[in-house]
């Protein structure tokens, strides 16, 4: 436990759990902070600035937690914090935001027809990718595990590559003034970098202890990852997503949301797998969460389509899908449920 310098109990990783926390939100302020500075000093729209500047400073925790676990052998934790944190930034923070701002939460019909369905897109992307792992590289049959390879991860970063393309023709066409007075380019990226790397150690710390708590008490790693690292690392989402609907910007608020998802499926689980080479993918696991995912990604979508904006009501509508959600995971730790095999 750090070296030896802590002793490694449970009281210990808690402590460790709850600081790297704080560490995480501390290094995700300076990140985001720089990253919409350096996007209004670049001239970005308002839906690119969201979707990708700011999604992708705000998911780097995310980011982090893949390539950790990726690295030291619990890759199902990292893919269970994935699925965990995009459910809950689907429903939660779009809800959250919904009861932040004054009024309605208001969307644009380039967050409806383009970022929500290029993100289902993505979605399934993910599915078929794990299922070309089990096809082409099984592991074994009870449960359903596959090895995700160099090859199987470069399918979902080449149709990342087309979402940048689709972006970079949005700021190509986008005519925006750029903010240049009182902005220090070097000092911005400098905090950029700052908070990426506070943000990095604070998440190996992180998986460290929620994996020594896991096997303590006996809690399998997706399930780890799903519940503890997940609510962890969206908190940066959370309070992004919020302030900038208070601040009366829906659509930087569910660009963030939508992007950072897009971000985490397309590019942090295939860079983790570049990385150390190839992971055991537990499709019996992995695949029924991405099956809730579709349906919380479904219903965030008709909540925006109607009158392109999210109501009190509507929001209220995706935090109870959430708790739901919360229930069914709780009923499938303790066994009450079957569909959740091998966990």
């Amino acid at each position: 436990m750090l070296g030896g310098i802590l002793p490694d109990a449970p009281v210990v990783h808690v402590a460790v759990i709850a600081v790297a926390t704080g560490a995480i939100w501390v290094g995700s302020g300076w990140l985001e902070e720089a990253a919409e500075t350096l996007s209004g000093y670049y001239g970005l729209p308002a839906v690119v600035q969201g979707s990708i500047v700011v999604a992708v400073g705000s998911s780097f925790p995310e980011f982090a937690s893949v390539v950790v676990t990726a690295a030291t052998g619990v890759f199902d934790m990292g893919v269970g914090a994935l699925v965990g944190s995009a459910i809950f930034n689907v429903l939660v923070i779009p809800g959250l935001s919904g009861f932040g701002a004054a009024g309605d939460l208001e969307s644009s019909r380039a967050i409806v027809y383009k970022e929500a369905q290029f993100y289902m897109i993505a979605v399934s992307a993910l599915v078929v990718t794990f299922s070309l792992a089990v096809i082409y590289y099984p592991v074994s049959s009870d449960p359903i595990v596959g090895e995700l390879t160099r090859p199987v991860a470069a399918i979902p970063l080449a149709l990342y590559g087309l979402y940048l393309f689709i972006q970079y023709q949005d700021v190509d066409d986008a005519a925006i003034d750029r903010i240049r007075e009182g902005v220090e380019i070097r000092r911005e990226w400098g905090k950029l970098a700052a908070g990426l790397l506070v943000i990095g150690v604070a998440v190996k710390r992180l998986v460290g202890s929620v994996e020594s708590l896991g096997s303590t008490f006996g809690i399998p790693e997706f399930l780890a990852g799903i519940t503890i690292v997940a609510a962890a690392t969206s908190l940066p989402d959370a309070l992004v997503s919020v302030r900038t609907a208070r601040e009366g910007r829906g659509g930087t608020s569910l660009g963030n949301v939508l992007g950072s998802n897009t971000f985490d499926l397309l590019v942090a689980i295939p860079v983790g797998v570049l990385i150390v080479g190839s992971v055991d993918v537990n499709f019996s696991t992995a695949v029924p969460m991405l099956g809730v995912l579709t349906v919380a990604t479904v219903l965030l979508f008709a909540t925006l389509r109607t009158d392109l904006s999210l109501t009190e009501r509507e929001s209220s509508v995706l935090l109870i899908a959430y708790l739901l959600f919360i229930a069914w995971v709780v009923a499938e730790t303790i066994g009450a449920t079957t569909v959740l095999k091998g966990v």
